[in-house]
């Protein structure tokens, strides 16, 4: 479903992504792990068509989408670690709005809408503005909004991040049911080692720009002869504090101030 070869991308003389490869099976719970800085968010925008790779090869349910970005998109939903929805409309009106820009038909566009709606038990506010929204019915409506168009693939960046153990476990519930029901294909970064651990078949930790380690919760636990996966995730990555990670635009601006200096 997802085949990622040697694929590298610099910002100048920086390498963010340093010849990485792996594959991800159709219907798999893969989660992404690495520190700050570490080349996650780089690499989803890779995959999604917002970065194009310095080097290297992608497949999206068998489509390049480094020559074909409209068909690519239409195989994939994501939900963004920052807020992406339009706080100025409703509810109703942000799935909408997402679903005539994916060329949902009218009838199945509106099915769709009550039927994400009430599974993220979000109908009966549907005309509401997002503004009036918490944070974690923003999250439930992002990414109820990213199966609109009903991807075979989701991209989830930091889904859970912020939110209460109540609504992390509603998030996880509808999207591990999902997973099952129709067999979605399910990418996320996360954080939260024990999410990673329970949710996860199979986990790949980049760290430097490179993947380090591929595998279940329990083979990375084996590797490092430790007893859960956030030990596992500091054996392979160290101890030590990293910065945030930035973009490769960022980090060129960066550099330029420095320069002028």
């Amino acid at each position: 479903m997802i085949k990622v070869v040697n694929l590298t991308k610099k910002f100048g003389d920086f390498v963010a992504v340093d010849d990485i490869s792996f594959e991800v099976d159709k219907g798999e719970v893969f989660a992404f792990l690495g520190p700050n800085g570490a080349g996650k968010t780089t690499t989803i925008k890779m995959l999604t068509t917002l970065l194009k790779p310095t080097s290297g090869a992608i497949l999206i349910n068998s489509i390049d989408p480094l020559t074909n970005q409209a068909k690519a998109r239409k195989a994939f939903g994501i939900t963004f670690q920052d807020q992406s929805l339009d706080d100025e409309l409703t509810a109703w009106e942000n799935m909408e709005f997402h679903g005539v820009l994916y060329g949902v038909p009218k009838k199945l566009r509106r099915e769709r809408i009550e039927e994400l709606m009430k599974i993220v038990e979000l109908w009966d506010r549907q005309k509401s503005l997002v503004k009036e929204f918490s944070g974690g019915m923003k999250r439930r409506l992002e990414i109820a909004r990213g199966l609109i168009h009903h991807p075979a693939i989701i991209f989830l960046d930091e889904p859970t991040l912020g939110l209460d153990p109540q609504t992390r476990n509603h998030i996880w519930d509808y999207i591990k049911s999902l997973n099952e029901k129709e067999s979605i294909t399910v990418f996320f970064t996360t954080h939260y080692m024990p999410e990673a651990e329970k949710m996860a078949s199979r986990i790949a930790i980049i760290d430097h720009g490179k993947i380090v380690a591929q595998g279940s919760a329990q083979e990375l636990e084996q590797k490092t002869s430790t007893s859960n996966l956030e030990d596992a995730f500091l054996a392979l990555t160290g101890k030590d504090i990293r910065v945030q990670e930035v973009s490769g635009t960022d980090r060129m601006r960066q550099n330029r101030r420095i320069w002028r200096r």
